[in-house]
């Protein structure tokens, strides 16, 4: 039991600094935000898988637990999605470069349906939203487990027509894949742009996590189905379900993949770029107030409700986001005012562009 209560804090170890070290160098909010999402992805995962192993005995604890951890894993894709938009200067930036270039047909990238067409807003808002719909449909998949293993209608790995987990499982499924698969897409179109930002490695390490946690559990799922896993077991003097036992080995795993996982987010989503643009700056160490303030907006998912927003409405199909930063003016004296004595403050503006192309 001792080494199940330390269990979490192998990754929490490589964590905790890096998230730390971001936001004391909080010098690019507009990318920043987005890599302090992600990097959530291990304590989120570590911890929950923990709280699932530690109530194992109770046989529907574990069901509440996971389905928090499978939203934020719709939360990590989109986000993804987003910082690749900044890296590349977003919308606006990313059409200047590809616009009426011709789709190249590639079955590894799945673009062979995609013959003869050509790069356009369309494209970007496609990938915008099928990233988006995963935030949605996870969520409510989410409430639809719970509501069913509530009235005796789930339970993992059980194949039976008559059961929810059949369904959940296929609806997931396709809904992640289109979600990975716009992923693919946008790097597909944008390869050479994202480059300099070693795109592979952050992708192979997001996907990886995603990935494994799913087809592990399916593999879990086969595994108990073929009666490797036993029916019942004892845990804690209770009985416990197969489809239990295979959530807890499924939760045991994710937490050892977790520390693997810190440490590849560690390469991955370094801080040195941003800590040397602190280093550059007059004011080069953050007060704690700033660290609070950077954490505040993170956590903030405003940004994803006007990414919504412009993505699904007819009204903005045609228009291009493009990102601008003003700095507030100073008072009629000259100087600044007290909210900006120490430094400028600058307020992230959107305008919307025109496009009359189609996809």
């Amino acid at each position: 039991m001792a080494d199940l209560f330390s269990l979490p804090s192998f990754p929490l170890h490589f964590w905790v600094p890096q998230i730390y070290s971001h936001l004391r160098s909080y010098t690019m909010p507009n990318e920043q935000r987005y890599i302090i999402r992600i990097l959530f992805i291990v304590p989120i995962y570590a911890f929950d898988s923990w709280l699932s192993l530690l109530f194992i005995s109770n046989d529907q604890y574990y069901v509440y637990f996971d389905s928090i951890r499978d939203c934020y894993e719709a939360f990590v894709i989109y986000n993804f999605l987003s910082l690749s938009f900044e890296y590349l200067g977003g919308e606006s930036a990313i059409m200047a470069e590809i616009r009426g270039k011709p789709i190249q047909s590639s079955c590894m990238y799945g673009t062979c349906c995609l013959v003869g067409m050509s790069y356009s807003i369309g494209f970007l808002r496609f990938c915008k939203q099928a990233t988006l719909q995963f935030c949605v449909v996870k969520p409510i998949m989410a409430v639809i487990t719970i509501l069913l293993q509530a009235f005796g209608k789930y339970h993992d790995g059980d194949f039976n027509v008559t059961g929810g987990y059949l369904y959940i499982t296929i609806i997931y499924n396709f809904s992640v894949s289109l979600a990975l698969y716009a992923l693919f897409l946008f790097f597909f179109a944008t390869s050479d742009l994202l480059r300099p930002y070693e795109p592979i490695l952050k992708f192979l390490t997001i996907k990886s996590v995603i990935f494994l946690s799913f087809w592990q559990g399916m593999v879990l799922a086969i595994l108990e189905k073929c009666g490797v896993i036993p029916n019942v077991s004892v845990i804690d003097g209770h009985e416990v379900g197969a489809g239990t036992v295979a959530a807890g080995w499924q939760n045991f795993i994710t937490c050892i993949e977790m520390f693997f996982a810190s440490i590849a987010l560690r390469y991955a989503f370094t801080v040195n770029v941003y800590q040397k643009k602190q280093d550059d700056a007059p004011h080069n160490v953050a007060p704690m107030h700033s660290i609070s303030s950077g954490l505040k907006e993170t956590i903030n998912p405003g940004d994803m409700v006007q990414d919504a927003i412009h993505n699904f409405s007819p009204a903005y199909q045609q228009y291009t986001q493009q990102s601008t930063q003003e700095v507030a003016p100073p008072s009629q004296n000259g100087k600044p005012g007290p909210s900006s004595a120490k430094t400028p403050k600058k307020a992230d503006k959107i305008m919307l562009i025109t496009s009359d192309d189609e996809f």
